[in-house]
């Protein structure tokens, strides 16, 4: 049974899937703004980001809430970390892969996280000590215990071009040993895709924490674990993730420190 916090992050994100899924239709008609080089936000960002909010705070009034578009709000020991529209650049052009991301803070630890695919009517649960859930059925993450044949999640963030070759660099070692590092555009998303499975590991830089807050407690969740790119736990703060089972995630950490990504961030 999902915990009372869950049911109403899940209502919450299901209006704003709500939204996004209603103006797919206009697409070219949409108001966008460049927050920065390469980094764009649409009027269905807020719109949907408006009404997850309207509903968190009729239930929890007196939470703290940083939110993608409209930033923080208040103090509190528990925040509501939102991302409205986690792969707006695909949303804007019609490629069918975003979701809405929700996680509820303690402390500044996840301990709760909803990602909602609205297109494949995907729902993807966390609670801290409770497991991992799709659509009501428990997810694992995969059981390969080395880079041989695994299938890797990245992305290339704009803010984080300045050490693309680094990032390069440590991309084509790992493809000397991995099936294919794919670069999908959601990081909620590929956090989600490696609770349940469907790919092995992860690694990012440059996220914010509405990018991930939710992710990092599924796949944790799930029985994978969560790091930076030296081994940490500081990867919330420094955007920094790397994420799969434990000989995976180790083995896919040891080479971003050997190729000298990590080193870039020194």
């Amino acid at each position: 049974m999902q915990k009372p916090a869950v049911n109403l992050m899940v209502k919450a994100a299901r209006l704003g899937g709500n939204v996004i899924i209603r103006h797919m239709s206009k697409l070219d008609s949409l108001n966008v703004v460049e927050k920065a080089r390469q980094d764009y936000a649409s009027e269905v960002d807020a719109l949907a980001e408006k009404e997850i909010i309207r509903e968190l705070r009729r239930a929890t009034p007196d939470y703290a809430i940083l939110a993608e578009e409209s930033g923080q709000q208040g103090k509190s020991r528990f925040t509501w970390v939102i991302d409205p529209l986690d792969g707006t650049s695909n949303y804007l052009r019609g490629l069918p892969h975003f979701c809405v991301s929700i996680a509820l803070l303690e402390g500044g630890e996840p301990v709760h996280g909803v990602v909602f695919d609205p297109l494949r009517n995907e729902l993807f649960t966390a609670s801290k000590g409770s497991g991992a859930v799709l659509n009501d059925r428990k997810i694992r993450v995969s059981e390969r215990r080395d880079l041989g044949g695994a299938l890797l999640l990245t992305g290339f963030p704009p803010r984080e071009r300045k050490r693309i070759g680094p990032h390069l660099k440590c991309v084509q070692t790992l493809l000397e040993t991995a099936e294919d590092v794919r670069r999908t555009g959601s990081a909620a998303l590929d956090l989600a895709w490696v609770a349940c499975g469907r790919a092995d590991g992860y690694f990012e830089a440059g996220l914010q924490p509405w990018d991930s807050a939710a992710g990092v407690l599924l796949v944790r969740e799930a029985g994978g674990t969560v790091s930076d790119y030296r081994g940490g736990t500081g990867f919330i703060d420094s955007g920094r993730v790397v994420a799969g089972n434990l000989k995976l995630a180790a083995a896919l950490q040891q080479v971003i420190v050997s190729s000298g990504y990590a080193a870039a961030f020194d």
